[in-house]
């Protein structure tokens, strides 16, 4: 039988954190699985993810606002609110909380074919 190993996505948070912290948890050919850790990190204003692959993206714990360029908006999460980014929706991260750690797992995957929804739409 196979081992299986319980880790906890919680754990292992440094006391410092002078940047994000990215951990792939899980990587093959079709996704990629990976905690981000933020305290009061946000993207350089001119800084703007632009992914070839679509992005699912859960906020597990503490409190992030999400800038997107076109059309421009704000969208502020707490924790528990998700999103799907659409490959090549160009977005950053506009704020998180200082004082308390925004715990973030994303799922990245090959993007599927433009169906005309935006970002936007798949979150409200």
């Amino acid at each position: 039988m196979t081992a299986v190993k319980i880790k906890n996505i919680l754990a292992d948070i440094p006391a410092q954190l002078p940047k994000e912290l990215f951990t792939c948890l899980l990587q093959n050919e079709q996704v990629q699985i990976e905690r981000i850790i933020s305290r009061g990190q946000t993207s350089a204003k001119d800084e703007w993810y632009d992914q070839a692959s679509d992005e699912w993206v859960i906020l597990l714990q503490g409190e992030a606002v999400l800038e997107f360029s076109e059309p421009q908006a704000f969208k502020k999460l707490q924790a528990g609110d998700y999103l799907l980014i659409p490959a090549h929706c160009k977005h950053r991260v506009d704020w998180t909380h200082p004082d308390k750690d925004s715990i973030w797992l994303a799922v990245h995957f090959k993007a599927t074919q433009n169906t005309g929804r935006s970002a936007l739409a798949c979150f409200q």
